[in-house]
């Protein structure tokens, strides 16, 4: 065992035909120059060369690495998908001649300086099942490399090299961060407000390009990074943060506007006959795509009251496992500062969230003041699986996303954090 992941990865099998979605539509599938001609060497001779050279195209704005794309079809579909919706390239030839892409989705291979990790893809809908449903699925166990695929393609983070110390010290920054995301029995909102004001703790002198932790200065920034994270394993800590929290009152409409605003500006991108049908649906439940958001979070708040107490801490369980799934795939270190990575996965919640209690299901549920039940959990479920997913494939990387993050998030520091609150009022 030289690896770890989420327990849910031990347990992921591609359900292929019998997928409600397809991972071969919406995704788009950059192929390096050493596999395209790897693929091109193993169709040489038969009908598909011609399809091949015709259909994976030069990228010139491409990364270093991936020299070309695969086409879609006008639904937006990969060109290679049958009418099993399996691929054909797969079929005739293997996973070995498919691109990096198509192999290993939905897995995502990271190596860090303690070794590699694998986690999953919650835009794959059988990894937001495994995910979001199960009570273990996100603790991480010891996995051989190989469930990887591809190992030896895993993004690589630095993370011993004393100079890059955003880097050498994320490891502990991350443990702490998924220690407060996994306190229960604080409101997943005060987590995530917790997490903000860690964020704002290491502002000052963690962050990427820092300088403090050269030289002379080292052995202070070193022993106060250690006492900031030290403080917020501290349980009187998330206590006092979390009453300070629950004080606040800030009106709703901001946050309705919010999120209502990320799913319209997806709308016109995506071909998505399902993200569609889900966010007609959901805009329709709240008042239309004409919105009120005074009116809109009062029917939001409604139903998050009417929602059983067994089902809202179901609805929270889906939050801190897509949370905690979020902290293992994506580095920080991605990010500037760990108050801006913070300030984006609150946007990314609150959408969720909304959408969630958008949903036809949910809102029926709601209605109906359904009893914490096999069949309503079953309910809840399904359409959590289905809001998370469809974010996951067509919101959460989405460009647009990114500049809205941008922008709501200001100058950084107290005002992100200040504006961070607004996201964190329907959560």
């Amino acid at each position: 065992m030289t690896a770890t992941a989420p327990r849910y990865m031990t347990r992921f099998r591609c359900l292929a035909d019998a997928c409600e979605d397809t991972c071969c539509a919406g995704l788009v599938v950059l192929v390096s120059e050493p596999r395209l001609q790897r693929l091109k060497q193993a169709v040489a001779g038969t009908p598909d060369a011609e399809r091949v050279e015709t259909f994976i195209r030069p990228e010139p704005d491409a990364s270093p690495g991936d020299e070309a794309v695969i086409a879609k079809r006008e639904d937006g579909h990969c060109v290679f998908l049958d009418a099993r919706k399996t691929c054909s390239l797969h079929r005739a030839y293997g996973e070995a001649a498919l691109p990096d892409a198509c192999a290993t989705f939905p897995r995502v291979a990271t190596r860090w300086a303690h070794g590699l990790e694998v986690t999953g893809s919650l835009a794959c809908p059988e990894v937001a099942r495994l995910c979001l449903l199960a009570e273990d699925a996100v603790d991480t166990v010891p996995v051989s490399e190989d469930l990887a695929l591809r190992p030896e393609i895993a993004r690589a983070l630095s993370g011993g090299d004393s100079e890059d110390a955003w880097t050498q010290h994320a490891a502990a920054v991350r443990s702490t961060a998924l220690s407060v995301l996994q306190r229960r029995e604080l409101p997943f909102a005060a987590r995530l407000f917790a997490l903000g004001q860690l964020g704002l703790r290491l502002d000052g002198f963690y962050c990427r390009g820092t300088e403090v932790f050269h030289g002379d200065a080292r052995e202070g920034a070193e022993a106060l990074l250690a006492e900031v994270l030290r403080t917020f394993t501290l349980p009187e800590t998330l206590t006092a943060l979390h009453g300070g929290f629950a004080a606040l009152s800030l009106p709703g409409g901001p946050w309705v506007g919010i999120c209502a605003a990320v799913l319209k500006s997806r709308l016109g991108a995506v071909r998505s006959e399902r993200f569609h049908t889900l966010v007609e649906l959901v805009l329709e439940s709240y008042g239309g795509v004409d919105l009120l958001p005074d009116d809109a979070w009062r029917r939001y708040s409604e139903r998050r009251e009417r929602l059983s107490p067994g089902l809202s801490q179901r609805v929270e369980q889906y939050l801190r496992h897509h949370a905690v799934n979020h902290w293992l795939r994506h580095p920080f270190t991605d990010a500037p500062r760990v108050l801006d990575y913070v300030f984006r996965m609150a946007l990314r919640e609150a959408v969720l969230c909304w959408t969630l209690f958008g949903h036809p299901t949910v809102v029926a549920l709601c209605a109906e003041g359904a009893a914490d039940t096999a069949e309503s959990r079953a309910r809840l479920d399904a359409a959590a699986v289905e809001c998370f997913q469809l974010i996951a494939k067509h919101v959460e990387q989405a460009p647009q996303l990114h500049a809205l993050a941008q922008g709501l998030a200001g100058s950084g520091g107290d005002e992100t954090l200040g504006r961070m609150l607004v996201l964190l009022k329907g959560l």
